[in-house]
Order: C-alpha cells, then sequence, then structure tokens
C-alpha cells in the first residue's frame, strides 16, 4: 500500500510561533447560559486530547489545548453562574489542579516551540539567500526572469497547529487502508498497557493520576529513546521528574471526572503537593488576563451574553404540525481534491507509530475552523440496528453512545455503548448516566457523537434531537449524529451547523417535541460530503451497559 499525502517536498509548511498559537486557543465560543457540567466535561475531553498529541510528540497543538483549558477554567468557568454549588466548586477545585500541571507542560513546550519556529526562519532565510544568488546570475542570462521561486506558500499564515509545520500530511479519503491497520496496532498498545497496569496492581485512580501528571502507561519505553533529539530530552526528563514526584504522594480516596453531557459527578480529590499561587508565572498569567486577551475573548462573546439557557421540551407533547424538516444541503466547507499525490513506499507494521503520521482536516465549519477526520466502522450501523431490533418492532427508539480516541489528528471510532435508556416511539433518554460515564473515563474513550433510531419515521432531525446533538458539539465540534430510519431503509450521518445551526439551538427556548426554528440550514450531512469517512476494516466493540431483564 502506498502513501497518498498532500506534501510539497523541501521544506514543510510554516510551523506556528507561540503567539499564533495562543491566538488560535482563544479562538473559541463561550456561553454561559450552558449548564457548568458540559463545560466540566469539555474541560476534561481538552486534557484527554492534550495528553495524546504531547505523546505523540505534537507540541504546538498540546500548547493550544493545554492553553485554552487554562483559559477556560480560570477565566470562564471559575465565573459561571452555576459554580456556586457545594459540587461545583470542589470539580472547579480540581479543575484548578489540573490547570496548574498543565501550566508546568506549558513552560516547558513554550522554548521548544520557539526554538523550533526560530530553525525554520534560519533555514528559509538561508534557502532564499541560495536562490537569490543563484537567480542573480541565471537572470543575466534569461530575459524577463525575475527569480520568484515557491518561498512564498511557506510564508502564509498557518491556520492549524495540528498540521502546521510538519513535513507531510495525509488525506483520510486516500489513505484508509493504513488508517485501519494504524488504529489496529495503537488501540491494541493502548489495551495492553491499560491491562498490564492494572495487573500490576495499580488501580484506575492511581493511573489517572499519572495521567493528570503528565505520564503514559509506557512511559519507561519513552525515557528508554530519549536520545532521538534534544528538544525529546528535556520532555523526558521532566516526566521522569513528575513520575518520581507523583509516587512520593499519596493518593487519597478515588477521583471520577465531572459528568456531561446528561448528568454531573463530583470528584474526590488527591493530595496533590502544595503548589503556591506564584507558580502561575507572571509571562503566562499575563497571557491569560492581558487586556488584549481579555478585549479577544469579549468581542467573541458579544453574541451569547444575552443567551438564555433552552428549557428542555416536554415529553408529553407529541403533535407534529409541522412534519419533518427537509434535509439540509451538503456543506460547501470541504477540502478540494489534491490536484497532485506523491507515493512514497508502504510502511512496515513496525513503522506505524502515530507520531509519523499527521492526517489533515477532511473538512471545515462554516465558520472556518477545521474538524478533524471521524473514521467510522462502515458495518456499526448494521449491528446497531440489531441491537435495537426488539425496540424497533415495538415502535420503540433506541440510542447508543460512539466513542473512540484520538491518532494522529484523527478520530476513531471503536466502540458502541448502549447506556440504560428509556424510551417512547418519539424519544429515547438515558438514565444511571454516571454507569456509561465511568466505563468510557475508565476505558480512557472520548465521546464522539450518538446514534440512534427513528423506528416508523424518515431518516431527518428532530427538534429534540438537534437539542440533544447541541451538547455534544459544544463538547466536540466534530461530534455527530447517526440516525437510522429502518422502516424507510434509509441514514443519514449529521452535525449542526455553525454557524447558524449551532446559534440558533442555543437561543431556542421553544417548547415541545417538535417546534420549528427560523433557520433552514440548521444540520448538515457530515458523511456525504463531510468529516467522517468510512473505513472497512475498523474494528469496534458493543459494550450494552442496559440491566439484564
Amino acid at each position: 500500500m502506498a502513501l497518498r499525502g498532500s506534501s510539497d517536498r523541501g521544506l514543510p509548511s510554516r510551523p506556528m510561533n507561540v503567539e499564533q498559537i495562543v491566538e488560535k486557543a482563544l479562538a473559541y465560543d463561550y456561553n454561559p447560559a450552558i449548564p457548568l457540567k458540559y463545560w466540566f466535561r469539555t474541560a476534561n475531553t481538552l486534557l484527554k486530547e492534550a495528553e495524546i498529541y504531547e505523546h505523540e510528540g505534537n507540541d504546538q497543538q498540546t500548547y493550544l489545548l493545554l492553553f485554552r483549558h487554562a483559559q477556560l477554567v480560570l477565566k470562564n468557568l471559575a465565573n459561571h453562574p452555576d459554580v456556586k454549588s457545594p459540587e461545583s466548586k470542589e470539580a472547579l477545585r480540581l479543575a484548578e489542579t489540573d490547570v496548574v500541571n498543565g501550566i508546568k507542560k506549558l513552560e516547558i513546550l513554550k522554548p521548544r516551540i520557539k526554538r523550533r519556529h526560530e530553525r525554520y526562519e534560519q533555514l528559509v532565510k538561508d534557502r532564499d539567500a541560495r536562490k537569490a544568488a543563484a537567480s542573480s546570475q541565471k537572470s543575466s542570462r534569461i530575459p524577463g526572469f525575475d527569480g520568484l521561486g515557491d518561498s512564498s506558500r511557506h510564508q502564509r499564515m498557518p491556520s492549524d497547529p495540528a498540521i502546521a509545520g510538519n513535513p507531510e500530511t495525509l488525506a483520510a479519503d486516500d489513505n484508509k487502508e493504513l488508517a485501519v491497520r494504524l488504529a489496529h496496532k495503537e488501540l491494541r498498545r493502548r489495551a495492553v498497557a491499560r491491562k498490564s497496569t492494572r495487573q500490576a496492581g495499580i488501580s484506575k485512580e492511581v493511573e489517572q493520576g499519572r495521567r493528570t501528571a503528565g505520564l503514559w502507561g509506557d512511559w519507561e519505553e519513552a525515557l528508554a529513546n530519549n536520545d532521538r533529539d534534544a528538544d525529546r530530552d528535556n520532555l523526558s526528563q521532566q516526566l521522569q521528574n513528575v513520575h518520581l514526584q507523583a509516587e512520593a504522594n499519596k493518593v487519597n480516596g478515588s477521583r471520577n471526572r465531572a459528568a456531561g453531557p446528561f448528568t454531573q459527578n463530583t470528584r474526590p480529590s488527591y493530595s496533590y503537593p502544595t503548589i503556591p499561587e506564584k507558580a502561575l508565572t507572571q509571562g503566562l498569567r499575563s497571557q491569560l488576563t492581558s487586556p488584549d486577551t481579555l478585549q479577544r475573548r469579549e468581542a467573541g462573546n458579544e453574541n451569547f451574553s444575552s443567551m438564555q439557557p433552552p428549557k428542555p421540551p416536554p415529553k408529553d407533547n407529541l403533535s407534529t404540525p409541522y412534519g419533518p424538516p427537509a434535509i439540509p444541503s451538503r456543506p460547501m466547507f470541504t477540502i478540494p481534491a489534491t490536484p497532485s499525490r506523491s507515493e512514497t513506499a508502504s510502511p512496515s507494521q513496525g513503522d506505524l507509530k502515530p507520531s509519523v503520521f499527521t492526517f489533515k482536516p477532511s473538512a471545515y465549519l462554516e465558520n472556518g475552523s477545521p474538524l478533524r477526520t471521524i473514521f467510522l466502522p462502515p458495518n456499526l450501523r448494521h449491528t446497531f440496528l440489531s441491537v435495537a431490533q426488539t425496540n424497533t418492532r415495538a415502535n420503540l427508539e433506541t440510542c447508543g453512545i460512539l466513542c473512540g480516541t484520538l491518532i494522529s489528528n484523527a478520530l476513531f471510532i471503536s466502540k458502541l455503548v448502549i447506556p440504560d435508556q428509556e424510551s417512547t416511539s418519539d424519544t429515547c433518554e438515558t438514565v444511571n448516566e454516571s454507569d456509561l460515564f465511568d466505563y468510557v473515563d475508565g476505558e480512557d474513550l472520548m465521546v464522539l457523537g450518538w446514534i440512534h433510531t427513528h423506528p416508523t419515521q424518515t431518516c431527518f432531525m428532530s427538534s429534540r434531537d438537534l437539542h440533544t446533538h447541541c451538547g455534544y458539539q459544544v463538547m466536540m465540534p466534530e461530534s455527530i449524529a447517526i440516525v437510522c430510519a429502518p422502516s424507510k431503509g434509509d441514514w443519514g450521518v449529521f452535525r449542526l451547523t455553525d454557524p447558524p445551526g449551532m446559534q440558533s439551538v442555543l437561543n431556542c427556548t421553544q417548547t415541545g417535541l417538535f417546534h420549528p426554528h427560523a433557520e433552514n440550514d440548521i444540520y448538515t450531512d457530515a458523511l456525504r460530503p463531510g468529516h467522517v469517512h468510512e473505513a472497512a476494516g475498523l474494528e469496534f466493540e458493543v459494550v450494552d451497559l442496559r440491566p439484564k431483564r
């Protein structure tokens, strides 16, 4: 199998400097009308993603996510209207502890990012000087030759820290086989690491504490390979120091992440070492709270300041005077086809490491933000319909949660979790959500969306579906909703548009299962075309959390 990429040979694209990464980190929409439990779950998701990007050696995206997490917790969640309850105060205290650990990493990453950017600038300068000298000689012999090369493409402002500076990025549609092989190997490695950790008598709580401190199950291997380059030397030593410090601390109780999007759990705390307030270094604190930063954040929140939290529609109003809305037109913000492709030799199984590959975004939100690729097992919906068959025959909806993980800047669905639920012909409500999120956190999974049936109706996103999915997409912009209409033999993969869909649903205060929205393009296809790609051979597991009856 040959790799199909979109890279230009020679210098990679321009890496981002710290200031550019910080600007991107602040470019998110915060709405205090969204319940705090959603935002705590979002903060936890940011940390999970940062851990994976750090493990893969992606300093730029790690810095972005940790900085965004710090700004979200210290600036926004600390002032959320719901933070006054005892449970929220405890969850906030634990989140602030995570921030302190994250800031330590930011201080390690910052000089490395700066050095990489400066090295790139010097390489470009040296190369352009050589080209200028060569072109001056050539221009004297060729009339009309202006000596302009291709350096301009490297001067473009980078838009995505996850791929900026990488010598080669891969198109998901052209590299599905590679993606499947990469996922199989990495998911097995992580499963073995978790099993080995627990067989060694290390509890889930201690394991989570190590992860919070920046340590992975295979940290020994990472430290053994720390001679690969000078930059990795520094990080490996820091990880070793944090590990020794973490081992010296006593663990008191258990620590559970705040749950969402459906419920919120409080988390008993670890006994972390006392870190004085001055640990928030003046440079980083000034970035988080500077007038320019606050001005940018406030400017971005103008459209959200007057929002009211949407009221949940009642379950007893089943009238449908408006009928199912037509599925909106397909998105216009997908990646254009690559005009030329480069091919290299197929990597061996031993070369399949997430740090070697980077999948480029497959689509963009309507506001221009990139969407990472989601790889979806093609037979997942058929398996789900088999699980839902009993309910479907009884004209009852069934829902499942799409879980997976992040590998090489792409998201892979690897688990179909069937939560405990209560169903009617038009609704499906998750119950005992704490069991669901205990499982998700215990398996180091990320919630990537949901799937549900319309037993007798057509394939569309109802008003109730739109409000439900908004909670998922607030946590992760790539989140998807799969709707299956078995009686019609139809199905679809959808996301809210942004704008106008996300803003319309967040502002909506109407009640009832079925109600109209003023905007026409509230949601759109995510699969045809979009950021979701079906990958044949991608394995997944069904986990049914419903009590046996």
